[in-house]
Protein backbone atom coordinates (compact mmCIF):
# COMPACT_ATOMS: atom_id res chain seq x y z
CA UNK A 1 0.00 0.00 0.00
CA UNK A 2 2.89 2.38 0.74
CA UNK A 3 4.22 1.83 -2.78
CA UNK A 4 0.79 2.46 -4.30
CA UNK A 5 0.49 5.74 -2.37
CA UNK A 6 3.98 6.79 -3.50
CA UNK A 7 3.21 5.97 -7.12
CA UNK A 8 -0.03 7.93 -6.89
CA UNK A 9 1.89 10.87 -5.49
CA UNK A 10 4.43 10.73 -8.33
CA UNK A 11 1.64 10.63 -10.90
CA UNK A 12 0.32 13.98 -9.67
CA UNK A 13 3.51 15.67 -10.89
CA UNK A 14 2.62 16.89 -14.38
CA UNK A 15 6.16 17.01 -15.72
CA UNK A 16 7.00 13.63 -14.25
CA UNK A 17 4.15 12.17 -16.32
CA UNK A 18 5.38 13.92 -19.46
CA UNK A 19 9.01 12.92 -18.95
CA UNK A 20 7.90 9.34 -18.38
CA UNK A 21 5.93 9.42 -21.66
CA UNK A 22 9.08 10.52 -23.49
CA UNK A 23 11.11 7.70 -21.95
CA UNK A 24 8.53 5.02 -22.78
CA UNK A 25 8.17 6.22 -26.37
CA UNK A 26 11.89 6.51 -27.07
CA UNK A 27 12.78 3.17 -25.44
CA UNK A 28 9.98 1.41 -27.31
CA UNK A 29 11.61 2.63 -30.50
CA UNK A 30 14.96 1.43 -29.15
CA UNK A 31 13.46 -2.04 -28.83
CA UNK A 32 12.30 -1.93 -32.44
CA UNK A 33 15.72 -0.71 -33.55
CA UNK A 34 17.46 -3.50 -31.62
CA UNK A 35 15.29 -6.17 -33.24
CA UNK A 36 16.01 -4.71 -36.68
CA UNK A 37 19.74 -4.67 -35.90
CA UNK A 38 19.75 -8.20 -34.45
CA UNK A 39 17.80 -9.54 -37.42
CA UNK A 40 20.21 -7.93 -39.88
CA UNK A 41 23.48 -8.77 -38.10
CA UNK A 42 22.99 -11.85 -35.90
CA UNK A 43 20.08 -13.68 -37.51
CA UNK A 44 20.92 -13.65 -41.18
CA UNK A 45 20.40 -17.09 -42.74
CA UNK A 46 23.85 -17.02 -44.31
CA UNK A 47 25.74 -16.19 -41.11
CA UNK A 48 26.41 -18.08 -37.88
CA UNK A 49 27.27 -15.62 -35.11
CA UNK A 50 29.90 -16.38 -32.50
CA UNK A 51 30.98 -14.55 -29.35
CA UNK A 52 33.58 -12.64 -31.35
CA UNK A 53 31.01 -11.20 -33.75
CA UNK A 54 28.82 -10.13 -30.82
CA UNK A 55 31.84 -8.48 -29.20
CA UNK A 56 32.59 -6.57 -32.40
CA UNK A 57 29.00 -5.34 -32.66
CA UNK A 58 28.99 -4.18 -29.03
CA UNK A 59 32.36 -2.48 -29.38
CA UNK A 60 31.24 -0.61 -32.49
CA UNK A 61 27.97 0.51 -30.94
CA UNK A 62 29.04 1.25 -27.35
CA UNK A 63 32.70 2.26 -27.11
CA UNK A 64 32.41 5.52 -29.10
CA UNK A 65 30.07 6.96 -26.46
CA UNK A 66 32.59 5.99 -23.80
CA UNK A 67 35.09 8.28 -25.56
CA UNK A 68 32.58 11.08 -26.18
CA UNK A 69 30.86 10.76 -22.81
CA UNK A 70 32.82 13.50 -21.01
CA UNK A 71 32.05 15.94 -23.82
CA UNK A 72 28.30 15.32 -23.79
CA UNK A 73 28.28 15.32 -19.98
CA UNK A 74 29.31 18.95 -19.99
CA UNK A 75 26.61 19.64 -22.59
CA UNK A 76 23.95 18.15 -20.27
CA UNK A 77 25.03 20.54 -17.53
CA UNK A 78 25.12 23.60 -19.82
CA UNK A 79 22.27 23.32 -22.37
CA UNK A 80 18.52 22.90 -21.97
CA UNK A 81 17.93 19.20 -21.34
CA UNK A 82 14.46 19.48 -22.88
CA UNK A 83 16.02 20.71 -26.11
CA UNK A 84 18.52 17.87 -26.00
CA UNK A 85 15.65 15.35 -25.83
CA UNK A 86 13.97 16.93 -28.85
CA UNK A 87 17.08 17.25 -31.02
CA UNK A 88 18.52 13.83 -30.19
CA UNK A 89 15.34 11.92 -31.07
CA UNK A 90 14.93 13.84 -34.34
CA UNK A 91 18.55 13.01 -35.17
CA UNK A 92 17.91 9.34 -34.44
CA UNK A 93 14.86 9.42 -36.70
CA UNK A 94 17.05 10.62 -39.59
CA UNK A 95 19.67 7.97 -38.84
CA UNK A 96 17.04 5.20 -38.72
CA UNK A 97 15.70 6.33 -42.09
CA UNK A 98 19.20 6.24 -43.51
CA UNK A 99 19.73 2.72 -42.17
CA UNK A 100 16.41 1.67 -43.70
CA UNK A 101 17.58 2.93 -47.07
CA UNK A 102 20.87 1.04 -46.85
CA UNK A 103 19.25 -2.22 -45.77
CA UNK A 104 16.55 -1.91 -48.47
CA UNK A 105 19.22 -2.16 -51.18
CA UNK A 106 19.83 -5.77 -50.21
CA UNK A 107 23.57 -5.23 -50.72
CA UNK A 108 26.13 -6.39 -48.13
CA UNK A 109 29.33 -5.13 -49.70
CA UNK A 110 32.18 -3.95 -47.41
CA UNK A 111 31.36 -0.34 -48.27
CA UNK A 112 27.65 -0.69 -47.47
CA UNK A 113 28.38 -2.48 -44.21
CA UNK A 114 30.93 0.15 -43.18
CA UNK A 115 28.35 2.91 -43.69
CA UNK A 116 25.71 0.81 -41.94
CA UNK A 117 27.81 0.25 -38.83
CA UNK A 118 28.73 3.93 -38.82
CA UNK A 119 25.02 4.80 -38.69
CA UNK A 120 24.42 2.23 -35.95
CA UNK A 121 27.37 3.66 -34.03
CA UNK A 122 25.83 7.14 -34.08
CA UNK A 123 22.31 5.92 -33.26
CA UNK A 124 23.44 3.88 -30.25
CA UNK A 125 25.73 6.63 -28.95
CA UNK A 126 22.85 9.11 -29.17
CA UNK A 127 20.68 6.61 -27.32
CA UNK A 128 23.06 6.53 -24.34
CA UNK A 129 23.28 10.34 -24.45
CA UNK A 130 19.50 10.61 -24.34
CA UNK A 131 19.19 8.17 -21.41
CA UNK A 132 21.76 10.21 -19.48
CA UNK A 133 19.72 13.36 -20.18
CA UNK A 134 16.53 11.65 -18.97
CA UNK A 135 18.21 10.55 -15.73
CA UNK A 136 19.67 14.00 -15.07
CA UNK A 137 16.24 15.57 -15.75
CA UNK A 138 14.26 13.38 -13.36
CA UNK A 139 15.02 15.32 -10.14
CA UNK A 140 13.40 18.43 -11.69
CA UNK A 141 10.03 16.66 -11.87
CA UNK A 142 9.76 15.12 -8.37
CA UNK A 143 10.51 15.85 -4.70
CA UNK A 144 13.88 15.01 -3.19
CA UNK A 145 12.49 12.31 -0.91
CA UNK A 146 10.91 10.48 -3.84
CA UNK A 147 14.13 9.40 -5.57
CA UNK A 148 13.89 5.73 -4.59
CA UNK A 149 10.31 5.18 -5.74
CA UNK A 150 10.91 7.26 -8.90
CA UNK A 151 14.06 5.29 -9.70
CA UNK A 152 12.12 2.06 -9.28
CA UNK A 153 9.39 3.24 -11.66
CA UNK A 154 11.21 5.20 -14.36
CA UNK A 155 14.17 2.95 -15.25
CA UNK A 156 11.78 -0.02 -15.13
CA UNK A 157 8.90 1.35 -17.18
CA UNK A 158 11.45 2.49 -19.75
CA UNK A 159 12.81 -1.03 -20.34
CA UNK A 160 9.21 -2.25 -20.25
CA UNK A 161 8.69 0.08 -23.20
CA UNK A 162 11.72 -1.52 -24.83
CA UNK A 163 10.15 -4.94 -24.25
CA UNK A 164 6.99 -3.68 -25.99
CA UNK A 165 9.13 -2.50 -28.89
CA UNK A 166 10.91 -5.85 -29.02
CA UNK A 167 7.59 -7.68 -29.01
CA UNK A 168 6.08 -5.49 -31.72
CA UNK A 169 9.29 -5.62 -33.76
CA UNK A 170 9.53 -9.40 -33.53
CA UNK A 171 5.90 -9.90 -34.49
CA UNK A 172 6.19 -7.46 -37.38
CA UNK A 173 9.45 -9.02 -38.56
CA UNK A 174 8.02 -12.55 -38.52
CA UNK A 175 4.87 -11.37 -40.31
CA UNK A 176 6.73 -9.40 -42.98
CA UNK A 177 9.24 -12.21 -43.48
CA UNK A 178 6.47 -14.36 -44.92
CA UNK A 179 5.66 -12.00 -47.77
CA UNK A 180 8.95 -10.24 -48.64
CA UNK A 181 12.71 -10.80 -48.61
CA UNK A 182 14.51 -10.62 -45.27
CA UNK A 183 16.35 -7.41 -46.12
CA UNK A 184 13.10 -5.65 -47.07
CA UNK A 185 11.44 -6.73 -43.81
CA UNK A 186 14.44 -5.41 -41.86
CA UNK A 187 14.28 -2.10 -43.73
CA UNK A 188 10.61 -1.68 -42.77
CA UNK A 189 11.53 -2.14 -39.09
CA UNK A 190 14.12 0.64 -39.31
CA UNK A 191 11.55 2.92 -40.97
CA UNK A 192 8.93 2.23 -38.28
CA UNK A 193 11.52 3.01 -35.59
CA UNK A 194 12.23 6.35 -37.33
CA UNK A 195 8.54 7.30 -37.14
CA UNK A 196 8.54 6.42 -33.45
CA UNK A 197 11.50 8.69 -32.74
CA UNK A 198 9.62 11.59 -34.33
CA UNK A 199 6.69 10.88 -31.99
CA UNK A 200 9.00 10.80 -28.96
CA UNK A 201 10.50 14.15 -29.97
CA UNK A 202 7.04 15.71 -30.22
CA UNK A 203 6.18 14.43 -26.72
CA UNK A 204 9.26 16.17 -25.32
CA UNK A 205 7.97 19.48 -26.72
CA UNK A 206 5.10 19.30 -24.20
CA UNK A 207 7.62 20.07 -21.44
CA UNK A 208 8.69 23.75 -20.98
CA UNK A 209 12.14 24.47 -22.36
CA UNK A 210 13.82 25.18 -18.99
CA UNK A 211 11.81 22.82 -16.77
CA UNK A 212 14.38 19.99 -16.79
CA UNK A 213 17.44 22.09 -16.02
CA UNK A 214 20.28 22.63 -15.75
CA UNK A 215 19.84 25.23 -13.03
CA UNK A 216 22.97 27.16 -14.02
CA UNK A 217 23.65 28.10 -17.65
CA UNK A 218 27.26 28.76 -18.63
CA UNK A 219 28.92 28.82 -22.07
CA UNK A 220 30.52 25.53 -23.03
CA UNK A 221 34.26 25.78 -23.74
CA UNK A 222 36.75 23.16 -24.85
CA UNK A 223 38.59 23.16 -21.52
CA UNK A 224 35.27 22.56 -19.73
CA UNK A 225 35.32 18.97 -20.97
CA UNK A 226 38.45 17.85 -19.12
CA UNK A 227 37.79 20.14 -16.16
CA UNK A 228 34.17 18.95 -15.91
CA UNK A 229 35.19 15.29 -15.97
CA UNK A 230 37.85 15.87 -13.32
CA UNK A 231 35.34 17.75 -11.16
CA UNK A 232 32.78 14.94 -11.45
CA UNK A 233 35.38 12.34 -10.48
CA UNK A 234 36.51 14.40 -7.48
CA UNK A 235 32.88 14.80 -6.46
CA UNK A 236 32.34 11.03 -6.62
CA UNK A 237 35.42 10.49 -4.44
CA UNK A 238 33.88 12.72 -1.79
CA UNK A 239 30.43 11.15 -2.20
CA UNK A 240 31.49 7.60 -1.41
CA UNK A 241 28.05 5.92 -1.58
CA UNK A 242 27.55 7.15 -5.17
CA UNK A 243 31.11 6.27 -6.22
CA UNK A 244 30.92 2.80 -4.69
CA UNK A 245 27.56 2.27 -6.35
CA UNK A 246 29.03 2.97 -9.80
CA UNK A 247 31.96 0.60 -9.19
CA UNK A 248 29.60 -2.12 -7.97
CA UNK A 249 27.21 -1.92 -10.89
CA UNK A 250 30.15 -1.87 -13.32
CA UNK A 251 31.49 -5.11 -11.86
CA UNK A 252 28.01 -6.64 -11.86
CA UNK A 253 27.43 -5.73 -15.51
CA UNK A 254 30.62 -7.46 -16.64
CA UNK A 255 29.37 -10.78 -15.27
CA UNK A 256 25.79 -10.14 -16.37
CA UNK A 257 27.06 -9.26 -19.85
CA UNK A 258 28.98 -12.54 -20.22
CA UNK A 259 25.80 -14.39 -19.27
CA UNK A 260 23.84 -12.40 -21.86
CA UNK A 261 26.32 -13.28 -24.62
CA UNK A 262 26.16 -16.95 -23.60
CA UNK A 263 22.36 -16.94 -23.81
CA UNK A 264 22.38 -15.30 -27.26
CA UNK A 265 24.76 -17.98 -28.53
CA UNK A 266 22.76 -20.79 -26.92
CA UNK A 267 19.48 -19.65 -28.47
CA UNK A 268 21.08 -19.10 -31.89
CA UNK A 269 23.52 -22.02 -32.14
CA UNK A 270 22.54 -24.63 -29.49
CA UNK A 271 18.75 -24.76 -29.57
CA UNK A 272 18.44 -24.01 -33.30
CA UNK A 273 20.23 -24.85 -36.54
CA UNK A 274 21.66 -22.18 -38.82
CA UNK A 275 18.61 -22.10 -41.11
CA UNK A 276 16.07 -21.76 -38.25
CA UNK A 277 16.29 -17.96 -38.22
CA UNK A 278 12.67 -17.09 -37.41
CA UNK A 279 12.43 -19.65 -34.60
CA UNK A 280 15.70 -18.48 -33.02
CA UNK A 281 14.66 -14.83 -33.24
CA UNK A 282 11.25 -15.59 -31.71
CA UNK A 283 12.77 -17.57 -28.83
CA UNK A 284 15.37 -14.94 -28.08
CA UNK A 285 12.69 -12.24 -28.15
CA UNK A 286 10.68 -14.27 -25.62
CA UNK A 287 13.79 -14.40 -23.43
CA UNK A 288 14.03 -10.59 -23.64
CA UNK A 289 10.35 -10.22 -22.69
CA UNK A 290 10.78 -12.52 -19.67
CA UNK A 291 13.83 -10.54 -18.59
CA UNK A 292 11.79 -7.36 -18.93
CA UNK A 293 9.12 -8.89 -16.73
CA UNK A 294 11.83 -9.34 -14.10
CA UNK A 295 12.60 -5.62 -14.39
CA UNK A 296 8.93 -4.81 -13.73
CA UNK A 297 8.84 -7.04 -10.65
CA UNK A 298 11.95 -5.28 -9.34
CA UNK A 299 10.10 -1.96 -9.49
CA UNK A 300 7.44 -3.35 -7.15
CA UNK A 301 9.84 -5.15 -4.79
CA UNK A 302 12.72 -2.72 -4.29
CA UNK A 303 11.02 0.35 -2.69
CA UNK A 304 9.26 -1.48 0.18
CA UNK A 305 12.22 -3.79 0.81
CA UNK A 306 14.75 -0.95 0.94
CA UNK A 307 12.40 0.95 3.24
CA UNK A 308 12.49 -2.04 5.60
CA UNK A 309 16.11 -3.26 5.45
CA UNK A 310 17.97 -0.41 3.73
CA UNK A 311 19.72 0.02 0.40
CA UNK A 312 23.04 -1.48 1.54
CA UNK A 313 21.64 -4.81 2.73
CA UNK A 314 19.40 -5.11 -0.33
CA UNK A 315 22.35 -4.63 -2.68
CA UNK A 316 24.30 -7.36 -0.90
CA UNK A 317 21.33 -9.75 -1.01
CA UNK A 318 20.80 -9.09 -4.74
CA UNK A 319 24.44 -9.87 -5.53
CA UNK A 320 24.23 -13.11 -3.53
CA UNK A 321 20.92 -13.94 -5.20
CA UNK A 322 22.51 -13.42 -8.62
CA UNK A 323 25.15 -16.01 -7.72
CA UNK A 324 22.50 -18.55 -6.72
CA UNK A 325 20.24 -17.99 -9.73
CA UNK A 326 23.27 -18.18 -12.02
CA UNK A 327 23.65 -21.83 -11.06
CA UNK A 328 20.06 -22.86 -10.26
CA UNK A 329 18.29 -22.76 -12.65
CA UNK A 330 20.86 -21.00 -14.89
CA UNK A 331 23.10 -24.04 -15.40
CA UNK A 332 20.24 -26.25 -16.62
CA UNK A 333 20.50 -25.97 -20.39
CA UNK A 334 16.86 -26.30 -21.40
CA UNK A 335 14.57 -23.51 -22.58
CA UNK A 336 12.24 -23.41 -19.57
CA UNK A 337 14.97 -23.29 -16.87
CA UNK A 338 16.83 -20.62 -18.85
CA UNK A 339 13.66 -18.53 -19.02
CA UNK A 340 13.39 -18.86 -15.24
CA UNK A 341 17.02 -17.82 -14.81
CA UNK A 342 16.53 -14.85 -17.14
CA UNK A 343 13.56 -13.68 -15.08
CA UNK A 344 15.30 -14.03 -11.71
CA UNK A 345 18.56 -12.47 -12.90
CA UNK A 346 16.52 -9.67 -14.46
CA UNK A 347 14.93 -9.00 -11.06
CA UNK A 348 18.26 -8.84 -9.23
CA UNK A 349 19.98 -6.83 -11.95
CA UNK A 350 17.24 -4.21 -11.99
CA UNK A 351 17.12 -4.13 -8.18
CA UNK A 352 20.82 -3.24 -8.20
CA UNK A 353 20.34 -0.58 -10.86
CA UNK A 354 17.43 1.04 -8.98
CA UNK A 355 19.54 1.27 -5.83
CA UNK A 356 22.56 2.72 -7.64
CA UNK A 357 20.40 5.25 -9.51
CA UNK A 358 19.05 6.39 -6.15
CA UNK A 359 22.53 6.62 -4.61
CA UNK A 360 23.72 8.82 -7.47
CA UNK A 361 20.69 11.11 -7.50
CA UNK A 362 20.59 11.47 -3.71
CA UNK A 363 24.31 12.13 -3.17
CA UNK A 364 25.42 14.03 -6.29
CA UNK A 365 24.89 17.80 -6.59
CA UNK A 366 22.49 18.86 -9.38
CA UNK A 367 25.08 20.91 -11.23
CA UNK A 368 27.14 17.71 -11.65
CA UNK A 369 24.37 15.18 -12.24
CA UNK A 370 24.63 15.35 -16.03
CA UNK A 371 28.35 14.59 -16.00
CA UNK A 372 28.01 11.88 -13.37
CA UNK A 373 25.17 10.13 -15.21
CA UNK A 374 27.23 10.21 -18.38
CA UNK A 375 30.06 8.57 -16.41
CA UNK A 376 27.45 6.07 -15.23
CA UNK A 377 26.55 5.21 -18.84
CA UNK A 378 30.24 5.00 -19.72
CA UNK A 379 30.69 2.42 -16.96
CA UNK A 380 27.76 0.48 -18.43
CA UNK A 381 29.16 0.58 -21.95
CA UNK A 382 32.71 -0.39 -21.07
CA UNK A 383 31.46 -3.18 -18.79
CA UNK A 384 29.29 -4.68 -21.56
CA UNK A 385 32.07 -4.50 -24.15
CA UNK A 386 34.53 -6.05 -21.68
CA UNK A 387 31.96 -8.78 -21.01
CA UNK A 388 31.64 -9.50 -24.74
CA UNK A 389 35.43 -9.65 -25.12
CA UNK A 390 35.68 -12.04 -22.18
CA UNK A 391 32.87 -14.09 -23.72
CA UNK A 392 34.77 -14.26 -27.01
CA UNK A 393 37.81 -15.58 -25.15
CA UNK A 394 36.17 -18.19 -22.92
CA UNK A 395 32.76 -19.18 -24.33
CA UNK A 396 32.32 -22.05 -26.80
CA UNK A 397 30.53 -21.39 -30.09
CA UNK A 398 27.18 -22.57 -28.70
CA UNK A 399 27.55 -20.65 -25.42
CA UNK A 400 27.12 -23.76 -23.25
CA UNK A 401 29.62 -24.13 -20.38
CA UNK A 402 28.71 -25.06 -16.80
CA UNK A 403 32.25 -24.45 -15.43
CA UNK A 404 32.12 -20.86 -16.71
CA UNK A 405 28.74 -20.32 -15.05
CA UNK A 406 30.20 -21.52 -11.74
CA UNK A 407 33.09 -19.09 -12.06
CA UNK A 408 30.65 -16.25 -12.79
CA UNK A 409 28.60 -17.19 -9.72
CA UNK A 410 31.77 -17.05 -7.61
CA UNK A 411 32.42 -13.55 -8.99
CA UNK A 412 28.98 -12.41 -7.82
CA UNK A 413 29.72 -13.71 -4.31
CA UNK A 414 33.09 -11.94 -4.28
CA UNK A 415 31.45 -8.65 -5.31
CA UNK A 416 28.88 -9.04 -2.52
CA UNK A 417 31.62 -9.58 0.06
CA UNK A 418 33.72 -6.63 -1.11
CA UNK A 419 30.70 -4.31 -1.23
CA UNK A 420 29.59 -5.35 2.27
CA UNK A 421 33.05 -4.66 3.69
CA UNK A 422 33.72 -1.36 1.93
CA UNK A 423 30.23 0.07 2.53
CA UNK A 424 30.23 -0.64 6.25
CA UNK A 425 29.23 2.51 8.12
CA UNK A 426 28.08 4.41 5.02
CA UNK A 427 24.71 6.18 4.98
CA UNK A 428 22.86 4.89 1.92
CA UNK A 429 19.18 5.59 2.57
CA UNK A 430 18.89 9.19 1.35
CA UNK A 431 16.13 9.58 -1.23
CA UNK A 432 13.95 6.84 0.29
CA UNK A 433 12.23 8.89 3.00
CA UNK A 434 8.86 9.05 1.22
CA UNK A 435 8.61 5.26 1.49
CA UNK A 436 8.73 5.62 5.26
CA UNK A 437 5.73 7.93 5.30
CA UNK A 438 7.52 11.23 6.03
CA UNK A 439 5.51 14.24 4.82
CA UNK A 440 7.02 16.63 2.29
CA UNK A 441 5.85 19.51 0.19
CA UNK A 442 5.44 19.04 -3.55
CA UNK A 443 7.76 21.18 -5.55
CA UNK A 444 6.95 20.30 -9.14
CA UNK A 445 3.92 21.48 -11.07
CA UNK A 446 0.80 19.38 -10.81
Amino acid sequence: MELVRSLRRLWRHRYFRRLLAVRVATQSCDGLLQIALASYVLFSPERQPDARSIAVVLAITLLPFSVLGPFVGVVLDRWSRRQILVVVDLSRALLALGLAGLVATGLRTPGIETIFYGGVLLAMSLNRFLLAALSASLPHTIDEDEYMVANSVVPTIGPAGAVIGIGVGTGLRLLLGRSMPDYTANAVLFAVAAAGFVLSSSLALRIPRNQLGPDVHEPTRARDVVAGLAEALRHLRSKRPAGLGLLTIGAHRVVYGVVTVAMILAYRNYFHTLDEVDAALADLSLLAVVTGAGFVVAAVVTPPVTARIGVRRWLVLCLVGSAVFQVVPGAIYAKLPLLGAAFLLGVTAQNIKICVDTLVQAHVADELKGRVFVLYDMVFNVALVLAAVLGALVLPANGVSIPILLVLAACYLAFALVFALVSRGMSMNEGTESLRGQPTAATSAS
